[in-house]
């Protein structure tokens, strides 16, 4: 079930299968290979909602006792992890998309200013494809924004791309909205607050540490 949250444009996909690994997710006593695992399943599961309106083109199709007609996913897509928290994102959704492509977006947010700092981008052309970047933390929505803006720089429009995160910030979605208005976002939560270092809370500390098992 999804439901639309009051930011434009965001949804909240609170199937109850998502609610109760996302809460596994926060536990802090949760291991790195159980975390992995949790995180892959509930972005397959966004990933789902986010795809609902990917074009299709029929398909002729024999089968053991007849031929008939399906349809396929018409149009190419693109999963854009940013590192390194999206990689334990990227796996599930693009084998979620058929024949998908996979770029690497590399951004990191400075320990003293807390702005997004790019140091490595490969995002492969796919003319008139849609592109989904994933991100486990939405926080301030600094890094979200980068990534999104690299895209625009190399002519993939806002209407082409779909942002998937785990867990989101108010004041990051508010952010980002002032500059990409009517993107969509698909998260499995949106929390209370950044505190004073922007980390989300109550949230489930830093991804990245946990999936890898290093901080």
């Amino acid at each position: 079930m999804a439901a639309k949250a009051e930011f434009a444009n965001v949804t909240v996909v609170d199937h109850p299968v998502i609610v109760h690994k996302l809460t596994e997710l926060r536990d802090k006593k949760t291991r790195p290979e159980r975390f992995r695992d949790l995180l892959r399943d509930v972005s397959a599961l966004l990933a789902a909602e986010a795809t609902r309106d990917l074009p299709l083109s029929p398909r002729r199709v024999e089968t053991d006792l007849a031929t008939t007609t399906g349809a396929v996913v018409a149009v190419q897509t693109v999963v854009v992890p940013i590192l390194r928290a999206g990689l334990g994102m990227a796996t599930a959704v693009r084998e979620v998309l058929p024949d998908a492509l996979e770029g690497f977006i590399g951004i990191y947010r400075d320990a003293e200013t807390h702005a997004p700092v790019e140091y490595y981008a490969k995002v492969p052309p796919a003319e008139n494809g849609r592109y989904f970047v994933v991100d486990p933390m939405f926080a301030t929505g600094g890094t979200a924004s980068a990534a999104v803006d690299l895209l625009n720089r190399q002519g993939v429009a806002d209407d082409r791309i779909t942002f998937l995160a785990l867990i989101a910030a108010p004041e990051g979605l508010a952010r980002f909205r002032q500059s990409h208005p009517d993107l969509p976002i698909y998260v499995a939560a949106i929390d209370e607050r950044l505190d004073a270092h922007d980390y989300i809370v109550p949230g489930i500390g830093d991804a990245g540490d946990r999936l890898f098992g290093a901080e």
